[in-house]
């Protein structure tokens, strides 16, 4: 690392150092940086990561603990080991004990550590939170640590040459695993730390990711997922005959799709009315999505403030949820059916109608008089 001398139109070389030299530990600085900011590695991971817990240690039948345990945006567990100045000779079979022990973690016990892990931190609900950074509006939807997928990160200052041979290997066999380099410098009295992935570096990475996509996606050609898009695509092409066949226009020009909402505009951006379709419910909601978290809050207050004259002309309770931590607000009304029984599906269907219709003839007024409103003053009045 150089600084950039101006004056002299020259580099000045910085001195690197030793994280021992300079007084900082794993544990009580590496660790802490890295669960405080896993942006940092973003970067080199590919994405964000939502860390879940450090010194994880409830591993049946030892006492042993890993560094931090994250997931990424597809739902999958990140091992995440660090070192300082030396990786040692060990970390590589260390993680693999731990990615290991973590493969068989279900659902309700990576909820159950998050939850753990925030109610130490702070607060939160672990099952908003995941939803939320996953980009799902139920857990039901949710797939977390699906397979052997497992993702591995080395963290050091130095990798021994038994280590870098290991991690390509364990790559060469589908098991991402990485190693990056954590480097201290001094810069006058500061402190700068660099991060370099080396493994896999980033000039093969391309290449190395296009060969593992293109291998899972000749094995989930044949999984869950391509079933459980070839079963919603069914479905919302059954549910969309019978909303026409009911009158409801707004969804003449909608098609079916592979997820499991369905989506029509109410006139005023960012506001939609949605059908979700899943394993365990179904719901219809009015969906507040506007870029501005604010604006969403405030057309939510707005109908929240005449909530009981709406909900008796729909007819039946709703649920109203602001979400203050999140982006989205909704108001929805949900039914728990067997999503995945075909059989259910008329019953489903016909509950959806019957819901949808009543949504819309509540809200859709409402929601344009908020919308022209806002239009008029330029927004929120």
């Amino acid at each position: 690392m150089f600084q950039v001398d101006r004056a002299r139109n020259r580099l000045k070389k910085l001195d690197r150092t030793n994280f021992s030299d300079v007084g900082l530990r794993e544990r009580e600085h590496l660790q802490e940086w890295l669960a405080a900011m896993p942006d940092v590695l973003a970067d080199t991971l590919g994405g964000e990561l939502l860390i879940i817990q450090k010194e994880f240690d409830r591993f049946e039948g030892t006492r042993e603990r890993l560094d931090l345990l994250a997931l990424d945006r597809n739902g999958q567990l990140v091992v995440i080991e660090n070192k300082l100045d030396d990786s040692g000779r060990d970390v590589v079979w260390q993680a693999l004990k731990y990615a290991a022990y973590c493969s068989s973690l279900t659902k309700a016990e990576i909820i159950s550590i998050y939850q753990a892990y925030l109610d130490k931190e702070g607060s939160g609900d672990a099952a908003a939170r995941i939803c939320e950074f996953l980009g799902e509006d139920a857990l039901d939807e949710v797939l977390l640590n699906e397979g052997n997928n497992q993702r591995i990160v080395y963290i050091a200052a130095k990798f021994r040459r038994e280590v870098t041979a290991t991690v390509l290997w364990l790559r060469e066999h589908q098991i991402d695993a990485r190693c990056i380099k954590v480097i201290p410098y001094r810069f006058g009295e500061e402190i700068l730390i660099d991060l370099q992935q080396v493994i896999p570096t980033p000039e093969a990475e391309d290449y190395m990711i296009r060969m593992a996509q293109k291998d899972t996606e000749e094995k989930t050609a044949k999984g869950t997922l391509k079933n459980r898009h070839k079963l919603r695509l069914e479905f919302w092409n059954q549910a969309l005959e019978k909303l026409r066949i009911a009158g409801l226009d707004r969804y003449h020009s909608v098609g079916p799709t592979r997820d499991n909402w369905l989506v029509c505009g109410t006139g005023v951006s960012g506001c939609s009315f949605s059908l979700v379709f899943g394993q365990s419910e179904a719901r219809v909601e009015l969906v507040m999505q506007r870029p501005e978290a604010s604006e969403n809050k405030w057309i939510f207050d707005q109908l929240f403030n005449d909530k009981e004259q709406l909900e008796a002309q729909y007819g039946e309770a709703l649920s109203w949820e602001r979400h203050e931590q999140a982006k989205r607000s909704f108001v929805r009304i949900s039914q728990p059916f067997d999503g995945f029984d075909r059989e259910t599906w008329p019953e489903i269907i016909d509950w959806m109608v019957d819901h949808m219709s009543r949504l819309q003839e509540t809200f859709a007024k409402p929601v344009m008089e908020i919308g022209r409103a806002m239009k008029a003053t330029g927004g929120l009045t």
